[in-house]
């Protein structure tokens, strides 16, 4: 059968106008390191031409040498800045900082991963496979909630979430910024898009 982590692990949902308190699982990730505004900085486009192409080859090395096969799970990524402002009500993507990545099935090793960029530069290679690393990220207690609509809507949402529903309920800022993208943006119209919003927390 084929596995769909993402209807699996419950940290994979969130709803509209409903924040979460969760304890996301550590899993690891394919992931890549950049900076600047996304719409407009060539190497965030070259981190997802080059997430995707690893990811699949990771998927069909899997299906073909190890007998399991899954789904490719969604692009994320996570977003911070020295000033937290530019994401609410000084909206600035300039400033931005971010990892895109994709999450690795817990039972491919480093060494396919290895096998799959392999398998990646034997068909022509792709723009950022040199800052391709996988690391395992363990975010803990967070709060999440889902977003409808353009990613360049979410700063309401996002200052309500870090200015009344965090403090409201005794949590702090811990980690960055991150996003889940459960739809395709090249195929979803901008008012369509279903993004999952998660701020890690700590309690007081």
């Amino acid at each position: 059968m084929k596995v769909d982590h993402k209807k699996e692990i419950l940290t994979y949902s969130a709803w509209r106008g409903k924040y979460t308190i969760v304890t996301v699982a550590p899993a690891r990730f394919l992931m890549i390191d950049g900076s600047g505004d996304p719409n407009t900085a060539t190497a965030y486009s070259d981190a997802i031409a080059t997430l995707f192409p690893v990811s699949y080859a990771l998927k069909f090395h899997s299906r073909s040498h190890l007998d399991r096969d899954y789904v490719v799970m969604p692009l994320e990524a996570r977003w911070w800045s020295d000033d937290m402002a530019t994401f609410t009500s000084a909206r600035d993507k300039s400033r931005w900082r971010w990892t895109a990545m994709i999450m690795v099935p817990e039972w491919l090793t480093d060494a396919d991963v290895e096998q799959a960029r392999a398998d990646v530069v034997a068909k022509g290679g792709a723009p950022q496979l040199d800052a391709l690393r996988v690391e395992e990220l363990d975010e803990g207690l967070c709060v999440q909630t889902l977003h409808v609509g353009p990613y360049d809507d979410e700063g309401p949402l996002l200052a309500d979430l870090h200015d009344r529903f965090i403090p409201e309920h005794g949590l702090e800022l811990t980690g960055v910024h991150h996003e889940i993208y459960l739809s395709d943006a090249r195929r979803t119209a901008p008012e369509k898009l279903k993004t999952i919003l998660r701020q890690p927390v700590s309690r007081r």
